[in-house]
């Protein structure tokens, strides 16, 4: 039940709220190896209808900040995530396992029907993601996929606008996007020493080729998914794609990934090793994304306050304050509540069907990079 509070704001934000009686949702958090698991249960904790009842891995030292930020007990601390759900009983579970185990993840949760909320990417392989489609329909789950980059204000308005059809129809899109490395920071993007980062890239599933690692993996899902939400669900023909192979990691750090549609042309660039993070100051080339439509453009950066728009009232181009995102569109938690409390399909980048398409283009891409040569989309 959400507590009653002056009404100061003409958009209720729901992350200054903490709710005062049980909760309607009762939230765990299971496999702690991707760092948004922190900032996910965050979420759940701010969230006045939702309660975290337990958490779970298998090396605890993973969870001692969420414990203790979350004024967890040690009763609801389990290193076992069958006992976990057994003891826990939640409503919902959020997972952030490393990218090769989703499949094994949805697989071992969806029998108890439990909706499952899952950290991007959908999957390590294409094969992976159809694993977890059957496992939910088998078992009558409701699955989402977070992608973090869906609730950044500046990519919302730019759907909107999409939408909205002020650049017409969208025929091109031009996405770069990254980070310094996925080691320099944790939860709450607090960040790592360059000792640090360097002590713990031999031992991170986030440089190991068998758990997924690797920057296309990592990125290429945001930006073909978020694409394919903006294409309007168009699907493209082939795919082209280049890594770099850094001397001494099994992985690669930067790829660019070329679709070919019937209508035409879409880039996708990925990046560890951007001069700066995107959340502290951009840098450049700029993270995010360049729409190209029939009818004009829009350039949405992450983490801005304006996007830019041209169209044949202001061919120069003019800059727009982006949308003020109010619930439940702000962060996935509250999303998810959201369509399960209003029994409402998961829709956009979140749905596991649109998330499958991302999915497709991505193990392309991976083949295509693998095999150097241009491949048709794997069906």
């Amino acid at each position: 039940m959400t507590r009653a509070h002056p009404n100061t704001k003409k958009h209720l934000v729901l992350e200054e709220i903490k709710p005062v009686s049980r909760a309607t949702y009762r939230i765990a958090g299971i496999s702690f190896e991707h760092m948004h698991m922190g900032d996910n249960l965050w979420m759940a904790y701010q969230h006045p209808e939702c309660e975290v009842v337990g958490i779970c891995d298998t090396q605890p030292q993973r969870m001692h900040d969420v414990t203790n930020r979350l004024q967890l007990q040690p009763s609801q601390v389990f290193t076992d995530w069958q006992h976990c759900v057994e003891v826990a009983k939640p409503d919902v579970v959020i997972l952030c396992p490393a990218t090769a185990d989703h499949a094994l993840w949805i697989e071992r949760l969806a029998p108890y029907g439990l909706p499952i909320l899952i950290e991007k990417p959908m999957a390590a392989s294409l094969a992976d993601a159809d694993r977890m489609l059957r496992a939910c329909q088998q078992h009558d789950c409701r699955m989402a996929i977070n992608w973090p980059l869906t609730w950044i204000a500046s990519h919302r308005t730019a759907k909107r606008l999409v939408t909205e059809g002020c650049i017409g129809q969208v025929i091109q899109v031009h996405y770069y996007d990254g980070n310094r490395g996925p080691l320099w920071h944790t939860a709450g993007k607090r960040e790592n020493s360059a000792e640090q980062v360097a002590e713990q890239k031999s031992d991170s599933w986030f440089y190991k080729r068998s758990s997924g690692g690797g920057s296309l993996l990592d990125y290429l899902g945001y930006g073909v998914t978020l694409g394919t939400w903006y294409l309007d669900g168009a699907i493209p023909l082939e795919i082209t794609a280049v890594v770099d192979e850094p001397a001494g990691l099994e992985v690669d750090e930067h790829s660019v990934t070329i679709a070919r549609y019937s209508f035409g042309l879409s880039k996708f660039e990925t990046r560890w090793g951007t001069f700066t993070d995107p959340w502290t100051h951009q840098p450049q080339p700029a993270c995010g994304f360049v729409l190209v439509g029939t009818e004009g453009t829009i350039s949405s950066f992450d983490y801005q306050p304006t996007i830019r728009i041209q169209d044949k009232k202001s061919p120069q181009g003019r800059d727009i304050v982006v949308d003020d995102v109010i619930p439940p569109f702000q962060n996935p938690v509250q999303y998810f509540i959201h369509c399960l409390k209003h029994d409402l399909p998961v829709d956009g980048p979140l749905s596991p069907t649109l998330s499958r398409i991302g999915q497709q283009i991505v193990d392309t891409a991976m083949a295509s990079s693998q095999q150097k040569r241009t491949l048709p989309l794997i069906a």
